[in-house]
């Protein structure tokens, strides 16, 4: 059986393709091992799902936010062969995962924008090209702990209107106290102020909210899409929830730069799925 994980900073997608033919899924938390050691990525791995299934995965294919440099790979094999022990595996970055589930073997430009950010220019087989993506305190422009710090910068400072203060004082019980305590000391700031997103686009309708992605998106493309060679002239296709739950304001914003927007989706979990089944 052949095992695949799509895995960001908030979620991991697992499917497994039996030998059958039988697809089963299952999604857990997220991982990234430029914040956690192998040793805390395994330990959150022990859940039911995997550790009914290890005795049977012959091959894994793990596409992971962080997996670039080959010392944070070992760090994430090491955590599965502790599960895994028997299976052969193999690590790649997610923006792998991102090209082959939305350009599969035509070339084009593939972005994420989930809780962080990243781009690659695809050439129909490999990555060609990429941006630095230096994360979430340094980079991460149209992301979703990027735009949530923002709306939580602007809480803070009161510099947004009166109406959405209110409801965020309200259903959140948010104080600056509350915020700096879950950003500066709790574990994993980046998800913490992704969640807020969630909020943000239930009040799209309000031009405050709506700049917030659409001001952040096209700083995304400053940053990353207009450093692509004839990036005008490729069809750039996005995944993750940032871009896909606010798809209307994506594509606004794109069209406003002269850009060519194709797909959009939320997880390339599927398109993964029917890339490795021929490897059965």
């Amino acid at each position: 059986m052949i095992l695949i994980a799509d895995s960001g900073s908030s979620k991991t997608d697992w499917r497994v393709i039996h030998q059958d033919g039988k697809i089963s899924q299952h999604r857990g938390v997220g991982f990234n091992p430029y914040y956690q050691t192998a040793e805390e990525m395994a330990i959150q791995m022990r859940d039911e799902f995997l550790q009914n299934l290890s005795d049977e995965i012959e091959q894994i294919y793990y596409y992971g936010a962080g997996c670039s440099a080959p010392e944070r790979k070992a760090e994430v094999v090491q955590a599965l062969k502790s599960i895994f022990p028997d299976s052969a595996i193999e690590i790649d970055h997610d923006l792998a995962a991102a090209a082959h589930a939305t350009c599969g073997h035509q070339a084009g430009i593939a972005c994420i924008l989930g809780t962080g950010s990243n781009s690659c220019d695809y050439d129909g087989e490999k990555i060609v090209d990429s941006r630095p993506a230096p994360g979430y305190i340094l980079g991460d422009e149209g992301g979703g702990g990027y735009i949530g710090r923002k709306l939580l910068r602007d809480f803070i400072n009161q510099e947004m209107p009166s109406e959405i203060f209110q409801e965020l004082k309200v259903r959140f019980h948010l104080t600056q106290a509350i915020i700096q305590d879950h950003v500066y000391r709790q574990p994993f700031p980046n998800r913490y102020m992704a969640s807020f997103c969630r909020f943000i686009t239930e009040h799209a309708s309000n031009p405050y909210c709506y700049r917030l992605f659409y001001d952040s998106f096209i700083e995304f493309f400053e940053k990353h899409i207009f450093k692509y060679k004839d990036c005008k002239s490729k069809q750039v296709n996005f995944v993750g929830s940032i871009a896909f739950y606010n798809s209307d304001i994506l594509r606004k914003a794109a069209r406003d730069q002269g850009l060519q927007v194709n797909l959009i989706i939320e997880s390339p979990i599927a398109g993964l799925t029917l890339y490795h089944q021929n490897k059965l």
